[in-house]
């Protein structure tokens, strides 16, 4: 459809006055909210060490993944320190994170971490300014820390090459921005707005994005707003699903979700059995956090007595937290920054200890996993 005849959501007669049907929402909802008492339950019956390992693993998928959605890759252990230190755990083989990684976990730590704090809009500037700390993205200027103006032109979100472009969305006009925060940080701020906490956060996340306040990173702070929210629902900041992880793996479906309901009218019913839908399915991952975070404890368990030095405690934590790709002496020296007969000595050590094994393709190509326990 043209772009220049489409009618959105914010164009309805009565916006932004969503409705949505309790009848078709009401199984989804208690089976979501049943989900996240028992998630809890089983997590806060780990003991302290094993739930912030926890906690950990699902606030570093948030963040990669949350970024990710958008085209940017970060490195996944700048972004586990990173996590680790404001979260004052004491892991070992922390790296240095780079300022646009510090930038995106302050951003998600105060939005998780103190979730019963209001959300302002000087609150969303800071949030804003921290994904952006030179003020740029890419080669691109970027205005922080305020509501976006028109000097570019309209807010869209296109896809296509240019000159074959598609609208799949267009904000309202920047004039309206201010008035529009003020509406929707009222309404998600309010005690006696009688919604299911749960229900708020596919809300505000689809009315944060629909009015799209920034020149960049709407999407991230959008999720950022829903994982504050979804916090407030549980009541506490520790974060043991990723919800980020989730719509990474449904991305097609996401977009298409909101396109729908931008274009549609204010009957977000769809839109919501989508959200608690996909929240449903990002609990599910929840248990594969829950596997490596065991499967980590078994295996410091088991060689607990063992003398390991620094470099091969690091590169064996490396192993557990999820390595991509295969572990091999050359990248055991470059990420251990020792030379490759080092670390050849290293893995030969581990290697006659049993912690390691060769994985069946040798000659050139051998590489190493860590044995099963």
């Amino acid at each position: 459809m043209d772009a220049a005849i489409t009618t959105y959501i914010y164009e309805r007669e009565g916006w932004p006055a969503f409705q949505w049907s309790h009848e078709r929402l009401a199984d989804r909802l208690a089976a979501v909210r049943h989900r996240q008492g028992r998630l809890i339950g089983r997590m806060e019956g780990l003991g302290f060490q094993l739930r912030a390992e926890a906690v950990l693993q699902t606030l570093t998928e948030e963040v990669l993944k949350s970024s990710e959605i958008e085209g940017e890759i970060l490195d996944k252990e700048e972004v586990r320190s990173s996590i680790a230190r404001r979260l004052g755990l004491n892991i070992a083989g922390l790296v240095r994170a780079d300022r646009d990684v510090e930038g995106v976990v302050d951003m998600m730590i105060d939005a998780t971490q103190k979730f019963d704090e209001p959300l302002t809009a000087e609150r969303l500037f800071m949030w804003h300014a921290a994904l952006f700390p030179t003020g740029s993205r890419g080669m691109n200027r970027i205005t922080v820390g305020t509501w976006r103006s028109d000097a570019s032109g309209p807010m869209q979100v296109v896809s296509g090459a240019i000159g074959s472009e598609r609208v799949h969305f267009e904000a309202p006009s920047a004039h309206r921005v201010d008035g529009e925060m003020w509406t929707f940080l009222n309404w998600l701020e309010n005690p006696a707005t009688a919604v299911d906490p749960v229900i708020k956060a596919g809300v505000a996340h689809l009315w944060f994005v629909t009015i799209h306040p920034f020149e960049d990173g709407n999407g991230r702070i959008a999720r950022a707003v829903a994982e504050l929210a979804l916090a407030r629902s549980e009541q506490i900041a520790q974060r043991f699903y990723s919800m980020s992880a989730q719509i990474r793996l449904e991305r097609n479906a996401y977009y298409d979700a909101l396109e729908a309901t931008q274009k549609g009218d204010l009957d977000i019913t769809a839109w919501l059995e989508w959200f608690l839908g996909c929240l449903d399915r990002a609990i599910d991952g929840a248990e594969t956090i829950l596997a490596s975070v065991l499967q980590k404890a078994r295996f410091w368990d088991k060689y607990a007595g063992e003398e390991l030095n620094e470099r091969q405690r690091a590169l064996i934590n490396r192993l557990l937290n999820g390595f991509e790709g295969n572990l091999t002496s050359s990248k055991w020296a470059k990420l251990a920054k020792c030379s490759l007969d080092t670390a050849l000595r290293d893995i030969g050590d581990l290697l006659k200890r049993g912690i390691l094994v060769k994985n069946a393709a040798g000659g050139r190509s051998t590489s190493y996993s860590l044995v099963e326990v």
